[in-house]
């Protein structure tokens, strides 16, 4: 069913209290919207979640300000859109919250490749560079992406630390036929291997592996919700394309991930403020931030939580595959 006959299949029916008074204000006409009028603190009602999940499928990312929430509030949020993931297959989530993964951009940028200048140079002649800069879908490098990400504002600074988001399926849908014939029918290699890059992870909580990764999914996604299709474009961790030599893959590659980056009118920019939260749907974004990260001082914490790892499928019936490394999995 799509997600206009979900919006007219439910116009009819009796509205709680809650969401009447939730407020919808798109951000654009195709990515993002604006969310008012509820307060997250608060327990939601059923037809308060059925409304923001569809919600959510036609706006791709929801914008909530003004949420000054706990962790636990947060958790109990995200679970209202399925089953709550470990914070990272790599990273290790808060000690007391599990499910929480905290980005401290302080502490990213004192990080220090373990590698000696050589080992660098060699990194650097044998990796294929790509103009990727932060542009990602969370965790694409397992069979099992998450479907949902919730993002929460917990130290902001005045200015910068901004995320933008970029509509997959728009960007498909932008595509000449002749393209999405061929992109239809191919498949992809995602990867991750922090310690090959000198970041060897940290050893996990759970005593599970840290990597290497790699999952292949079909280049086009097809939504599992609303049947769309979706350019499956992970720039920060797709390494090449199934069955085309090298510089075939890299061509391709190239010229979607241009794509991706350069069609700001397909995309989303958000500033922070204090006690801000975003979801977004993993299935049909990609996303990058903070975007102007290398431009301020100041510090920036941000909190995350995410639901419903699930394995992708393309419109040929492809079904992704782990190749190395362990499939995600859910805590509930």
């Amino acid at each position: 069913m799509s997600v206009d006959v979900l919006e007219r299949s439910v116009s009819t029916a009796p509205k709680s209290p809650a969401s009447q008074a939730l407020k919808v204000t798109p951000a654009g006409p195709i990515i993002g919207a604006e969310i008012s009028g509820i307060d997250l603190r608060e327990e939601l009602d059923d037809a308060t979640i059925a409304k923001l999940r569809r919600k959510l499928l036609k706006h791709k990312v929801l914008f909530f300000r003004d949420q000054p929430i706990s962790d636990a509030d947060q958790i109990r949020f995200s679970r209202y859109f399925g089953k709550i993931t470990p914070a990272h297959p790599v990273t290790n989530g808060l000690l007391d919250q599990p499910e929480i993964m905290q980005n401290v951009k302080s502490v990213q940028r004192e990080r220090k490749s373990e590698l000696d200048e050589i080992q660098q140079q060699q990194l650097r002649a044998h990796s294929k560079g790509r103009r990727t800069r932060g542009w990602h879908t969370d965790i694409t490098f397992v069979a099992n992406p998450t479907s949902i990400t919730f993002l929460r504002g917990i130290e902001i600074p005045e200015f910068g630390g901004d995320t933008l988001w970029v509509n997959l399926e728009a960007l498909y849908d932008s595509l000449s036929p002749a393209i999405q014939e061929l992109a239809d029918r191919l498949t992809a290699v995602h990867g991750r291997d922090d310690a090959r890059g000198g970041f060897t992870p940290k050893p996990r909580f759970d005593g599970r592996g840290t990597g290497p990764y790699l999952a292949e999914h079909a280049l086009v996604r097809v939504h599992p919700e609303t049947g769309r299709k979706s350019l499956f474009l992970s720039p920060g961790f797709i390494r090449y394309v199934v069955g085309l030599n090298d510089g075939e893959s890299n061509a391709l590659l190239e010229y979607l991930i241009g794509e991706l980056a350069e069609r700001i009118d397909l995309q989303a920019r958000f500033r922070w403020t204090p006690n801000a939260l975003v979801v977004w749907d993993n299935r049909a974004t990609s996303h990058w931030g903070p975007v102007d990260g290398p431009h301020f001082d100041s510090e920036r914490i941000v909190r995350r939580t995410t639901v419903d790892p699930e394995g992708t499928v393309g419109p040929t019936g492809f079904q992704s595959r782990q190749i190395l490394g362990d499939p995600f999995y859910t805590l509930d």
